[in-house]
């Protein structure tokens, strides 16, 4: 089976929608379907095998993380915001050191008007993840007003 970074997605998206046809139940097939749909500029084609990928089970920790992420960010290139917001939620839920779920989310919570909390969750990926030296001499009180950006002191 080709891998989503494949160098041919013409060729394995045939061979993935043949694949996707015969095992309907088979997330890791369902995965790949919908990394090389995104990957051919096909967003709208690609949800629902992100769907069904993610409604399957037995799908690795990896790809489980990088189906939240790609459906999200999918649904936020198709305009559905709030679906965005929902689907990376729910991956950080599942997986919440995940910074770039946290970025995406970050990303479609600002599409949706709820600029304090996109701007809480990076100023906090920021804090816990910088390793510049300017920034991490400023950690706990960048982390700090994160929780409280209306503070001013």
């Amino acid at each position: 089976m080709n891998a989503p970074e494949d160098d041919r997605p013409d060729e394995s998206l045939e061979q993935l929608l043949d694949l996707a046809a015969r095992f309907p139940d088979d997330a890791g097939v369902a995965y790949r379907a919908a990394c090389v749909h995104d990957r051919l500029g096909l967003e709208a084609e690609a949800v629902p095998f992100y769907e069904r990928c993610l409604a399957g089970t037995g799908l690795p920790d990896e790809d489980r993380r990088g189906a939240f992420l790609g459906l999200g960010s999918t649904y936020r290139v198709l305009g559905r915001y709030a679906r965005a917001v929902e689907t990376l939620r729910r991956g950080v839920a599942e997986y919440p050191d995940d910074g770039g779920l946290q970025t995406f989310l970050a990303m479609a919570l600002y599409n949706t008007g709820e600029h304090h909390e996109a701007m809480s969750l990076l100023l906090d990926l920021l804090a816990t993840t910088s390793q510049d030296p300017s920034v991490r001499e400023y950690r706990r009180a960048i982390a700090l007003y994160a929780g409280d950006l209306d503070s001013t002191g």
